[in-house]
C-alpha cells in the first residue's frame, strides 16, 4: 500500500549502511506527471556555490527551494511511518540514524503538518511520523547590512535558506522550570526550525534594546521588523 516512500527509505538507508557495494547507482524511484525523483548511492555533486562566502551563498539560495504542492494532495490511503525526527534534527529510520543528506531533504520536501500530527504526503499516500520537536534545525546564519535595515538569512539542516521577516518570524519559548530558552523560526506554513545553539549565540551578539513602549526587550531586527529575544536584565 505504501510502496514510493517505504521503497524510497529502505532501498537508499540500506545502500548508505553498505547493502550494496558499487560506487554509484541511479535510483529511478517513482515517475508521474506531477513529479519525479532521482538519488544516488554515493557521493554528493559539489558545485562552485560551495566556495562562496556565507552571505553571498545564502542570498543566492534564497527563494531557490523547490516547494511541492503537498497540501494539493489527498490521498485515500494514510498510515503511519517508523521515522522520527530527533530535537537535534537527526533523522531516524527504524532507529537507525539517516546520514544520507539527499534522502533527508526529499523526505522533508514532501512533509506537512496535519491536525493529526506531522506526515510525508505524495498524490497516493500519507504517511504520518514522530518528531520530537519541531522538525528542522537552524545551522547557519549570515547578517546583510546592519540596524533596523539589516537582513538575517538562516540555512537549515536540510539547506531551506528564508530571511527573517513577517512570514518567517522568531518566537522564543522559554521552560517553566529552569527558564531556558527555545528560540524557533517559521520555514514554510506550520513547519517550523529550532534555533541552534551556535546561531542563536549570533543572534544574542546582535540583540539591542527596543526603544518606545517595549522598553527592556532585547531582540533583533530583520527586514524592518523586530523580533524579541528576551528582557534585558
Amino acid at each position: 500500500m505504501y510502496n514510493f516512500l517505504y521503497k524510497l527509505v529502505f532501498r537508499l538507508h540500506n545502500c548508505e549502511r553498505g547493502f550494496e557495494s558499487k560506487t554509484k547507482h541511479s535510483l529511478l524511484i517513482k515517475r508521474s506527471s506531477q513529479y519525479r525523483f532521482r538519488g544516488t548511492v554515493k557521493g554528493e555533486r559539489v558545485t562552485n556555490e560551495d566556495s562562496m562566502p556565507g552571505l553571498e551563498r545564502l542570498a543566492d539560495q534564497l527563494g531557490k527551494t523547490k516547494l511541492r504542492p503537498v497540501h494539493e494532495w489527498h490521498p485515500a490511503s494514510t498510515g503511519d511511518m517508523a521515522l522520527r525526527i530527533a530535537r537535534n534534527g537527526t533523522w531516524y529510520y527504524r532507529d537507525s540514524p539517516i546520514n544520507r543528506r539527499r534522502l533527508v531533504r526529499l523526505l522533508a520536501s514532501v512533509m506537512r503538518k496535519d491536525d493529526d500530527g506531522y506526515c510525508l504526503v505524495t498524490p497516493t499516500e500519507k504517511l504520518r511520523i514522530r518528531v520530537e520537536d519541531v522538525p528542522f534545525l537552524i545551522v547557519e546564519m549570515e547578517q546583510d547590512g546592519a540596524g533596523d535595515t539589516q537582513r538575517l538569512l538562516f540555512r537549515t539542516n536540510v539547506d531551506d535558506v528564508i530571511a527573517v521577516d513577517e512570514h518567517h518570524p522568531i518566537v522564543v519559548t522559554n521552560d517553566p522550570l529552569t527558564g531556558e530558552p527555545s528560540p524557533y523560526v517559521r520555514v514554510r506554513d506550520r513547519l517550523d526550525a529550532l534555533i541552534s545553539r551556535p546561531v542563536f549565540y549570533q543572534l544574542a551578539d546582535l540583540a539591542v534594546e527596543r526603544d518606545g513602549t517595549h522598553s527592556g526587550e532585547l531582540g533583533v531586527w530583520s527586514c524592518s521588523s523586530f523580533f524579541v529575544l528576551g528582557q534585558s536584565s
